[in-house]
């Protein structure tokens, strides 16, 4: 696709302003949650639907979405899905009961995986080679930086608004998002896309979403109960059938022929085991700022933020590493960062000495957006342009399902951990004592309900046993990454350092006059 350089700009700023309104939305929810409860009042189970029925609609669409963009137009798609998320936050901050909020959730969750996708196969469509590595790596970069700013938004706005002003702020951002994607944005799809499998999008819904609940509710509640059980068979149940229905297809919705390259199915697999490690550090930074040190929602985010400037050095930086050394030393060297990254959190102690984490978050940033931005750009880049939206959706798919396993399974070591170094005084009730073990959170609740003396004691246990838990997970995180380093020097070992478009780009992803775009 030829377009001048200065709409090329202008399109990654799009394309980022787009990633840059998810980020933020999926980090800014963890904020609203307290306000959220003290005004609404939902029950338990209400509470967990409100923040998951975003990531399930997200994780169960982004395969769909992204075939559909490739068929009618990633323009379109982007645009639609755009619209849609502003409508569905101005829903979501004025939700008068629970079940609208929930509803409203899951509208914003199909909104972002129009958008996703739809942003990162704009980039491939418009950038190439080397352009648009370093495309990607501006982008990744940014991106980062929106799942720091979520927290400082909400933060700033929780301080003066009610809970739903952290939503309305999506309102000015999708019209100029709209305005100027309009006006800016190539549009670009398949030109013999084929039809759309119905019954591949209900089973890789049904499987995706099966597994993600599968995951979360396990790390919530553990096994031995109905519903996980009846979630794990049907999301097994669901993908299985799904992979076994896509060779048969002439169109499948998901091309598994892409597995078969070396270069595409390592770089999926090493996300995926990245974000394991990854997403689990946002979550715990989170608690240990707010719960262990006691600071502010927007003093936190705040800290957070010379973290996020790394990333943005990370991935200004990758192409330039790519090009030096190559792919699979990119990204063992963002591995490598990471496993470092890991082992400074390690150290941290219950009374915070802010230039530790400041070393720790500066280096886990550059690591992180070295592997993201080379692994995007290396998905990307080995397919055909034509298809670019379906692997898009790969690329997430698989950042979705990591970060959901690492917050599972790392957030459960961390709750063991926790449980097994508590100790609770003798003479609290034993719900008490029940919501302490818990979580942090909960022993922070209850000790602010004790008297003086007890919950003093009950307070410094918790942060005690929550530091220990955590030092351990970032040291077993450090291990990962360290061991996933030596992994990409050989499972990635012989992949260009410049990804030319495939042969097959000229006989299928030529774009129609119709949908060439302005």
């Amino acid at each position: 696709m030829n377009i001048g350089k200065g709409r090329k700009i202008g399109t990654l700023v799009v394309c980022v302003l787009a990633q840059l309104l998810i980020a933020i939305d999926l980090t800014v929810l963890h904020l609203v949650l307290p306000s959220l409860s003290e005004q609404m009042r939902p029950s338990t189970t209400e509470m967990l639907w409100i923040a998951d029925a975003y990531g399930f609609a997200l994780a169960g669409l982004l395969i769909t979405m992204g075939n559909i963009g490739d068929r009618v137009g990633r323009k379109k798609l982007l645009l639609i899905g755009a619209s849609l998320f502003g409508v569905a936050s101005v829903i979501t901050a004025y939700a008068p009961t629970a079940e609208l909020l929930i509803a409203a959730r899951a509208l914003l969750g199909i909104a972002a995986a129009t958008l996703m996708p739809s942003t990162l196969s704009i980039i491939r469509n418009v950038f190439t080679g080397k352009e648009r590595a370093a495309a990607i790596g501006v982008s990744s970069g940014l991106t980062i930086l929106g799942f720091g700013l979520g927290p400082l938004v909400g933060g700033v706005l929780l301080d003066h608004f009610w809970w739903g002003s952290v939503f309305l702020v999506n309102v000015p951002v999708v019209l100029v998002l709209v305005i100027a994607g309009a006006v800016i944005l190539p549009e670009s799809k398949n030109p013999a896309p084929g039809r759309i499998d119905v019954l591949s999008v209900l089973l890789s819904v049904v499987g995706m979403v099966g597994i993600v609940y599968t995951i979360k509710e396990v790390a919530y509640r553990g096994w031995g109960h109905w519903d996980i059980a009846v979630a794990a068979v049907l999301g097994l149940g669901g993908l299985l059938a799904f992979v076994l229905r896509q060779p048969r297809l002439a169109e499948p919705l998901m091309d598994l022929k892409l597995f078969t390259q070396r270069a595409f199915s390592a770089t999926v697999a090493t996300t995926i085991l990245a974000m394991f490690a990854q997403l689990a550090v946002s979550l715990m930074f989170a608690q240990y700022l707010q719960l262990v040190a006691g600071w502010s929602p927007l003093k936190s985010g705040l800290a957070g933020l010379p973290g996020m400037g790394g990333a943005i050095v990370g991935g200004v930086l990758a192409p330039l590493v790519i090009k030096a050394f190559g792919r699979a030393v990119t990204i063992a060297l963002g591995c490598g960062l990471s496993a470092a990254g890991f082992a400074l959190y390690s150290g941290i102690g219950v009374t915070i000495v802010y230039s530790d984490l400041l070393a720790a978050m500066i280096v886990f940033g550059v690591g992180l957006a070295l592997i993201l931005a080379t692994a995007t750009d290396t998905v990307l880049g080995v397919v055909p342009k034509a298809r670019a939206g379906a692997a898009s959706a790969i690329s997430e798919t698989a950042t979705e399902l990591g970060g959901a396993l690492g917050i599972a399974v790392l957030g459960s070591v961390l709750g063991a951990l926790y449980r097994s170094e508590l100790v609770i005084p003798a003479g609290v009730p034993p719900e008490a004592a029940g919501a302490i073990a818990d979580t942090l959170g909960g022993a922070v609740q209850v000790a602010a309900r004790l008297p003086p003396s007890q919950g003093a004691v009950v307070l410094d246990s918790a942060k005690v046993a929550f530091v220990d838990g955590m030092q351990v997970t970032m040291l077993c995180s450090a291990g990962l990454m360290a061991l996933l380093a030596v992994s990409a020097l050989f499972t990635l070992r012989g992949v260009p350092k410049v990804l030319e478009d495939p042969e097959e780009d000229d006989a299928v992803s030529a774009t129609s006059p119709a949908s060439a775009g302005v």
